[in-house]
């Protein structure tokens, strides 16, 4: 690694005072009854109470003075190898989306982790904007309050660590989590991200940001088939950078590691959690796996992972093994530990202890103003023909349409991020209640189903309920989800119509799960044919005169079936509506459309009567899916051009987590993007329309023509084939792809607008000049050139020097003013040198480039009217040493190495001393390599014989370059093999244990293995051909209980033989995994190909493979709850050799979920 002369971020000191602001905002919170639970709420589940804790006479570190690392150290010091395991795994969390068990003894306190993104997930707390529409905000004040918002909800509910915020780049609209996060830019997301966190944590809760660091699809996820094929330059200028900042500026207490493969290893074990999270950026906080994301005991160990989510089945007994069996350093786990105890102090957790409040109301005024005020700020004015808005006094009559108005809405997203809230208010209330204020007439109109095809709600005058009296139907809420045991709840409901979004739909009942029955009867105003639809979030049927008529009873994001009823007015039908909730988001919706009923033509009616058409459309994002395209979905792009039609004066408001297409765009006077805008989204699009406040969002993505233009288009990047997605189109991601490939967008990043109109001017530079150390302030005028007041955002973006290799221009500040007519302001963002930096990868560093640079400002990306420059003329990077030598050696043989140091910085590095560092007993001449001057531009290659003994140690060996000059050093290394005489001299993993001793096994990483008599019983015998005898496959003859299999690493085996195929007795654990294997003939040529092998669990072999023997059982590790008849099996698959050629080594794939028992050529 390179000494980088240009200094890192400055990493901040630790903030103090954290206890203190805690106290402050629990004094705050509100109000927590202390009472016993009312008996109806018992059985509830609540984590294990804290057991009492040791007198703190036995817990000196309570009162010692010492700092937080050295008081977690004591306690580390203390604790028995049983006790740190405990600490680094989940354990049953109750009411708590994740628990880490405390330790009594060592007043060790218990740590409580909760969903909350964008809003705590749990009952009684406030729904928020979504975090894309904070973002459109430009406000790091903004970002700030709504962090405290969380913050202080949290506490109120006894929660240590809110699981947020998201802060992944939105590289594609259809991502399924884009509402979650904030920007498809890293600069303005890691400003935003950090004082989220900074909000959060003033209220004494650990933030987790998540999710390091390439999650941006949610097909394949949690899979090896979600493989994201990135380069180095990428990963650290757009996917980490917003980390890199949210790091050094707020100082997070945890990083949750995400579902992502990167580069074909798994986010929660790859080399970056320890290279460059807690390394290069200096984190020391945990790193904690998304939930049930652990998929390795070592290798998620000795890579950086220090907590697992949301059980212990890979940092539990499993690892107890690994420390023991000195696979995992016990050191590393102390590590762990005092990372998690560390913070624990930091957040005075040892000395105040959250206490369990789960049911305690969280929400405030005060929050719900924050979220309405956020919701107005984030709100984006895209389009303002005529000046239709804002309304004024000479508008007498607004339709509003559409059912996203109403029982439509969509305030908030689905998934860990769905938030219920305390009080929806719709946007037809909200804009009702505001223009009764100004005597004006509303009209509402469905206009059709709504964007997941529900349709209108029955209405509660034509059902009457199966008990008791009054209109509607008679509800039965059960605490199970299949409708068994006794109603918890019993109650008429006007109509089936409810967005729950998770929260409990009734006093006693859980959110999570639960089952409801509505039952009665119906008596249609009309004959004729009805169309009734059935909308739920998870299953639902509908029963009519005791049939059933639509069954959509399964686990699925919500979705409409609908039935076409013959129906004769007057006569009631009984009707049954069946309901569960699974998991996640939750709603149900009864409706219908009347015969003869044309609920477009109403909508073009009511618009066609109005002054003003407000036209509401929508779509539905959520964790676990991603959207096909990003078109509006049913009919309403259909909704808005017919309205548009009618009225000229329509006015769209869009409730979308990202962008979408706007075939209509040209036909509407006005246009909103209003996001996800929280449980205060009619209150807050009635304050804009009307002028109460003037918009002034900006949009922090880019919204594209069409689908084909956005930078991952074609299906190699988006969802990917064959499990690798593509990330080609590397630092083009958002604007940049657009600037870069001259693509016109929609509507441009950074773009909005306002009620008034606004001048950005004067951009002047504090020096003309920059070097490595400094840094330019860019100081711009800013004027409201309108009539009434408004706030503005100015942007600044840099353009370097095209030999740089840099998208055309990128953000490097932004602030958001406010202003009265006429009056003017300045700006001022500095510029220093990391900013002006491109990270060059050979180097290590980031580095600028002597050129010119161009410093643009204005108030979208598009629009940058003023600029200014300044050059780069000296510099001393980037420098960097390579290392080539021969993939694989030979023992007893010299192998020749080469070394190169490069300079392309513009100064001469002066006495560079190059030097090779060698594994044990490896010899080279010469012994070092001094080069007085390498002059700028130029290179210097020095060739070494590399001796390798004879008994050199078979497996991977590390020749590494250290290449030291005036000023600093630059390291490299390479990879070589020594390879291995067989396949038998490669076992590392015990695939099979005797019945008698089943923890001796670990195939899987988790403690499972093959049973050696369940195999016997299906004829695979030590020794033996395999049943069928494939390719002439020989299971091994090892000793049950002993390494009998290669997990595979790349290990290179030498082999002999021809033939035209290659067999392999293998399989995949963890879901089906694949590989190249290369094969190395005499002669020098190679051969590849893919090995593809199933899951064992699975079952079911993968094209090209077959089954060899599927076992009755398998053997488990202690503890596991897992059944102990699960079936697994055992494949076998080839790959092709090249005819008449004889075999020297083969070097097997580089994925340690494949697992291979045996090979043979035949």
């Amino acid at each position: 690694m390179f000494e980088n002369p240009q200094p890192p971020r400055r990493h901040r000191a630790r903030a103090a005072g954290i206890a203190a602001v805690a106290a402050l905002a629990l004094a705050a919170a509100p109000a927590v009854a202390q009472a016993a639970a009312p008996a109806d709420q018992a059985s509830q589940a609540h984590p294990a109470p804290q057991a009492k804790p040791a007198a703190s006479s036995d817990c000196p570190w309570l009162t010692s003075g010492g700092s937080d690392t050295a008081r977690a150290k004591q306690v580390v010091a203390k604790m028995t190898l049983d006790e740190k395991i405990s600490m680094v795994h989940g354990a049953d969390a109750g009411d708590y989306t994740g628990l880490v068990a405390g330790i009594p003894r060592l007043c060790v306190p218990r740590l409580k982790l909760q969903d909350g993104p964008v809003g705590v997930r749990m009952d009684d707390t406030t729904q928020l904007p979504s975090a894309t529409a904070l973002a459109a905000t430009w406000d790091t004040d903004a970002a700030h309050d709504y962090g405290a918002v969380i913050g202080a909800e949290d506490k109120a509910k006894g929660v240590d660590v809110d699981l947020g915020p998201t802060v992944n780049i939105v590289r594609d609209p259809r991502w399924g989590r884009a509402f979650e996060t904030y920007s498809e830019d890293p600069h303005l997301t890691g400003q935003i991200g950090a004082q989220d966190i900074e909000g959060i944590q003033s209220t004494g809760v650990m933030a987790q940001l998540k999710h390091w660091a390439i999650y941006n699809q949610e097909t394949n996820r949690n899979s090896a088939n979600d493989d994201a094929i990135v380069d180095d330059r990428t990963v650290r200028e757009i996917y980490a950078s917003a980390f890199e900042s949210i790091v050094d500026e707020a100082e997070p207490a945890s990083v949750m590691c995400s579902y992502s493969y990167v580069n074909g290893t798994d986010a929660c074990e790859n080399p970056y959690l320890n290279d460059i999270l807690k390394k290069d950026f200096g984190f020391d906080g945990f790193i904690t796996s998304d939930w049930w994301g652990t998929k390795s005991t070592v290798a998620a160990a000795n890579a950086g992972m220090d907590l697992e989510m949301p059980n212990s089945t890979y940092f539990g007994d499993a690892l107890k093994t690994a420390v023991t069996d000195g696979k995992v350093p016990e050191s590393r786990v102390d590590d762990m530990v005092t990372r998690i105890l560390r913070e624990e102090f930091r957040f005075d957790l040892f000395a105040h202890p959250s206490a369990d409040t789960p049911d305690a109301v969280a929400s405030t005024d005060a929050h719900v103003a924050s979220a309405r005020s956020i919701a107005e700020d984030g709100t984006v004015l895209l389009k303002n023909e005529g000046d239709v808005l804002p309304l004024t006094t000479s508008t007498r009559s607004v339709a509003v349409i559409g059912s996203g108005a109403s029982t439509g809405a969509v305030t908030g997203g689905g998934g860990s991020a769905a938030v219920a809230g305390t009080g929806t208010v719709t946007p037809l209330e909200g804009i009702t209640d505001r223009a009764a204020q100004s005597g004006v007439d509303v009209t509402y109109a469905p206009g059709g189903a709504g964007s997941d095809g529900s349709l209108p709600p029955i209405e509660a005058k034509y059902l009457t309920p199966s008990s008791g009296t009054g209109n509607g139907l008679t509800a039965q809420l059960y605490a199970s989800t299949d409708l068994t045991g006794d109603p918890v709840v019993t109650r008429t409901d006007p109509q089936v119509a409810f967005t729950w979004n998770g929260a409990a739909p009734a006093e006693g009942v859980s959110g999570g799960e639960f089952s409801a029955r509505w039952t009665g009867t119906l008596t249609p105003p009309a004959t004729g044919a009805y169309t009734v639809g059935l909308t739920s979030d998870d299953g639902s049927r509908l029963i009519v005169d005791g049939k059933t008529v639509i069954d959509n009873w399964g686990s699925h994001g919500s979705q409409t079936k609908t039935a076409a009823l013959d129906l004769t007015a007057g006569t009631p039908v009984s009707v049954e509506v069946d309901y569960y909730q699974g998991g996640g988001g939750s709603n149900v919706n009864l409706g219908w459309t009347a015969p003869g009923h044309d609920p477009l033509g109403d909508a073009v009616a009511a618009a066609q009567d109005a002054d003003v058409a407000v036209v509401y459309a929508n779509n539905t994002e959520s964790e676990g899916g991603d959207l096909q395209d990003i078109d509006l979905p049913g009919s309403q792009d259909e909704l808005i051009a017919a309205v548009a039609k009618a009225n000229p004066r329509t006015v769209v408001v869009l409730n979308t987590g990202s962008a979408v297409t706007m075939p209509w765009v040209d036909d509407v006077a006005g246009l909103f993007e209003a996001w996800y805008p929280g449980q205060e989204s009619g209150t807050a699009i009635a304050s804009l329309l009307f002028g109460d406040t003037n918009p002034s969002g900006k949009l922090p993505v880019t919204f594209p023509r069409s689908l084909a233009d956005v930078p991952a288009s074609t299906e190699s990047q988006w969802p990917g084939v064959d499990g690798k997605v593509q990330f080609s189109e590397g630092l083009d991601v958002g604007y940049r792809w657009y600037d870069a490939h001259d693509v016109e967008p929609l509507f441009p990043f950074g773009y909005g607008l306002s009620y008034t109109s606004f001048r950005v001017s004067g951009l002047h530079l504090s020096s003309a000049h920059l070097a490595e150390d400094g840094s330019v302030k860019a100081t711009a005028t800013v004027t409201n050139t309108g009539k009434v007041a408004g706030s503005d955002v100015v942007q600044v973006y840099l353009s370097q020097p095209r030999s740089s290799g840099e998208p055309p221009k990128s953000l490097v500040g932004f602030e958001k003013v406010s202003l009265k007519p006429g009056k003017s302001t300045k700006v001022s963002v500095t510029i220093d040198a990391r900013d002006a930096s491109a990270w060059n990868s050979k180097a290590h560093t980031w580095a600028l480039t002597p050129g010119t640079y161009t410093v643009r400002a204005g108030d979208s990306s598009s629009h940058l009217p003023t600029k200014d420059y300044f050059s780069v003329t000296r510099t001393t990077q980037p420098r960097w040493v390579t290392v080539k030598a021969p993939g694989v050696v030979t023992p007893g043989k010299a192998a020749t190495v080469r070394t190169t140091f490069t300079n392309a910085s513009t100064t001469t590095a002066k006495d560079v001393r190059t030097s090779l560092q060698l594994p044990e007993g490896w010899t080279t001449s010469p012994r070092s390599s001094t080069t007085l001057k390498v002059a700028p531009g130029t290179s210097v290659t020095t060739s070494w014989k590399v001796a390798v003994p004879k008994d050199a140690a078979a497996g991977p060996a590390t020749v590494g370059a250290t290449s030291r000059y005036d000023g600093g050093s630059a390291e490299s290394s390479t990879d070589v093999a020594v390879p291995y005489a067989d396949l038998a001299a490669a076992y590392d993993t015990v695939g099979v244990s005797d019945d008698s001793d089943e923890t001796a096994g670990n195939l899987d990483g988790s403690g499972y293995s093959y049973s050696a008599q369940a195999l016997a019983s299906v004829g695979v015998s030590p020794g033996a051909a395999v049943p069928g005898g494939y390719g002439g496959l020989v299971f091994p003859k090892v000793a049950a209980g002993r390494p009998d299999a290669v997990s595979t690493a790349g290990q290179v085996v030498t082999m002999s033989g021809t033939g035209t195929r290659l067999a392999l007795l293998g399989t995949g654990t963890s879901s089906e995994q694949t590989g190249t294997l290369t094969v190395t003939y005499t002669d020098g040529t190679t051969s590849s190909a893919t090995v593809r092998l199933a899951d064992w669990y699975n079952n079911n072999p993968t094209p090209g493979s077959v089954i060899v023997a599927t076992t009755p059982y398998w053997n488990r590790p202690a503890g596991s709850t897992n059944q102990k008849d699960q079936k697994v099996s055992l494949y076998a698959t080839s790959v092709p050799l090249t005819a008449g050629k004889q075999v020297r080594t083969i070097t097997l794939p580089d994925n340690p979920r494949l697992h291979v028992f045996a090979t043979a050529i035949g």
